[in-house]
């Protein structure tokens, strides 16, 4: 993935970047630290400087790498030092930014009422804890150092007093998404909150960049520290004092550092998709964790009913692909979504067309589109984007795409309809019909079962009769599904299921953890019992149903970046974010734990385990007792 270069121009302090990863910008050098031991390393260079200047460009590389060697011990470790307090004194500027401007400008407003205080909490986690260690201690000291260098030539015990903070960045690096999509659904949500945001940013102290590309600031510092260290260790004798706290700063930062850079990564993908939300015209809901962006740009059209071509231009995803038409204006949004294609039973061809070379077909469910590219090459790489995009989304998802088949798969295989006698849905099993998803009720929709595959259903949907050779060809009341397929008459394409329309039956088979809890939204005192499933799969939703066998979910929460907490009753918990608040109580206070240890992986987007009981033995699914209603 390409990723657009952005230069930051800081006000308050200047450093030198040699790391174009990191977001610290074109920066000017700020004055020596220590005028004496610059001068030193000066004087020490001059008289090579000179004699350089009348020797050959051949003898001038020489004396360049031999004079780079001489200064290895002294002037390459004194620069390198110098570096890490530069740009140290520049990520400190920018931490004030965040919490003393950003933060507490927000804090102010929320207090007021303008937006909820805990909005403003999560989204800048523990900024002023990192701003505090970095201003009043880890600066302080360097610059102390760096005062004292001639006579103290070290750095790596200072750095080694980072260590024990760096706690301080895990907990910011595992709230980051978190933190980005509440910026994003407060933004979008509250005008007070956006109004806000855009006057800061737009004030000089933000060198024309947003708040989150300055939220990004701590996530990369980590590993910077490490690429700074591991030049030191290189230029370090080994017998220098130094080497054995700097040797292990480095153990403990480059552990750090692992974590910073998958957020790293993760932040780079967030901001492309706010980037291309905005190109949009804000209009489409792309700005999600589980959205990965793979590949965008110009495509040729070719029109159905003529040789004619259009310019259109596609952005694909790791899950869909959205098919835009550009736009021709000034400012404003550059594209519009013309058909969004989900990747889900999308296959891609090669195609050839005497008109229009370099062409190739994308078909999914919701269209067909056949294009052009620009050269084979570039149709090689969309041939090859897609395909590679296609087996990665099936690979990852076979049983949720077996869940979404167009017709349902009935309890018995099609070559045994109707031969062999189904296993019947019990009736407390589900709560509302398996073909049309109606709910049920004791009136006007009573439940029905299909004679040949066992389904609970209304009368609407099993108002067929059918010979079954299971029951001596006698005629029997079928579902609609079953009537087509035993007697081949009105045969219809199934439509394609929402998202809640995924069998719970499916994910219960294959999941992390499942079984009933008591359910109440938004903290009201309505509880309703429902069956919980998080498959393993999709193990960052949960999805809940009304019973074990419904073929529907009630709904979905995706727990990414939910608040988790113990609630007032007893066996109970809730989870928060925003204004949506669900209120779970468990059978047991051990029950409880066991889901508590699944959410609360889940909700930072970690792949949850399967919980095990105290036998030891794992236990992720509650068994469903048919006779409990």
């Amino acid at each position: 993935m390409e990723q657009d270069k952005e230069t930051e121009e800081e006000t308050h302090h200047s450093v030198r970047t040699e790391i174009t990863e990191l977001v610290n910008g074109d920066l000017e050098r700020p004055d020596e630290v220590d005028d004496h031991s610059a001068s030193q390393h000066s004087d020490r260079t001059g008289a090579e400087n000179e004699g350089r200047e009348k020797t050959t460009e051949t003898q001038q590389k020489s004396e360049e790498g031999h004079s780079e060697q001489k200064e290895t011990n002294e002037q390459k470790l004194f620069k390198i030092a110098s570096e890490l307090l530069h740009t140290e004194k520049a990520y400190v500027a920018r931490l004030n930014l965040l919490d003393q401007v950003f933060c507490t400008k927000m804090m102010e407003e929320a207090n007021k009422g303008t937006f909820p205080l805990d909005v403003v909490k999560n989204i800048f986690s523990n900024i002023t804890s990192i701003h505090a260690f970095h201003s009043q201690f880890l600066l302080p000291d360097l610059e102390k150092r760096m005062g004292e260098w001639a006579s103290t030539p070290r750095i790596g015990d200072i750095l080694q007093k980072l260590t024990p903070f760096l706690k301080m960045y895990a907990e910011y690096v595992k709230n980051f998404d978190k933190a980005m999509e509440l910026l994003k659904q407060w933004t979008d949500r509250s005008p007070p909150f956006k109004a806000i945001i855009q006057e800061i940013q737009s004030q000089e102290i933000c060198g024309s960049l947003t708040l989150q590309h300055h939220m990004l600031e701590p996530v990369q510092r980590v590993p910077r520290y490490e690429m700074l260290l591991k030049d030191y260790l290189k230029k370090l004798p080994q017998n220098d004092p130094d080497r054995s706290d700097a040797e292990k700063s480095l153990e403990i930062i480059a552990t750090a550092a692992t974590h910073s850079n998958s957020a790293i990564r993760k932040s780079e993908n967030l901001k492309k998709l706010m980037e291309i939300y905005e190109m949009l015209g804000e209009e489409e809901d792309i700005v999600h964790p589980s959205n990965e962006f793979i590949k965008e740009g110009h495509i040729m059209k070719l029109a159905a009913r003529n040789t004619s071509t259009m310019d259109r231009y596609l952005f694909l995803f790791n899950n869909m692909l959205l098919y835009c038409v550009p736009k021709f204006s000034l400012g404003g949004p550059k594209y519009t979504v013309r058909t969004r294609i989900g990747i889900d039973g999308m296959k891609v061809v090669e195609t050839s067309n005497e008109d229009h070379p370099h062409t190739f077909q994308v078909s999914g469910k919701e269209r067909m589109l056949e294009l052009q590219a620009g050269s084979e090459q570039d149709k090689a790489g969309w041939i090859k984007a897609f395909r590679e995009t296609i087996d990665i989304f099936q690979q990852k998802n076979e049983s949720f795409k077996n869940a979404l088949k167009d017709v349902e798969e009935v309890s018995v295989s099609k070559a045994e309809l109707g031969k062999r006698a189904p296993r019947w849905i019990r009736d407390n099993e589900v709560t509302m019909c398996m073909k049309c998803r109606e709910p049920f009720n004791a009136i006007t929709r009573r439940r029905h079962h299909c004679r040949a595959c066992g389904y609970v259903v209304c009368w609407k949907c099993s108002d067929n009769k059918a010979h079954l050779e299971y029951d001596n060809y006698k005629v029997n009341k079928v579902c609609k599904d079953c009537y087509s397929i035993l007697t081949g008459e009105g045969v219809t394409e199934g439509r394609r299921k929402g998202i809640l329309e995924i069998e719970a039956a499916q994910f219960t088979d294959s999941s992390i953890m499942s079984g009933f809890l008591q359910h109440s939204e938004k903290g009201g005192k309505l509880w309703q019992r429902v069956w919980c499933v998080i498959p393993e799969k999709e193990c960052l939703v949960l999805y809940l149903y009304g019973a074990p066998q419904d073929v529907k979910a009630l709904c979905t929460i995706p727990l990414l970046g939910y608040t988790v907490e113990d609630a007032d009753t007893p066996a109970s918990f809730r989870l928060s974010q925003s204004k949506f608040v669900h209120t779970f109580a468990a059978e047991s206070e051990e029950l409880k734990q066991r889901w508590l240890k699944v959410i609360r992986a889940a909700v930072t987007g970690e792949m949850p385990a399967r919980p095990e009981t105290n036998g030891g033995e794992n236990s992720g699914a509650q068994e469903a007792n048919p006779d409990d209603t």
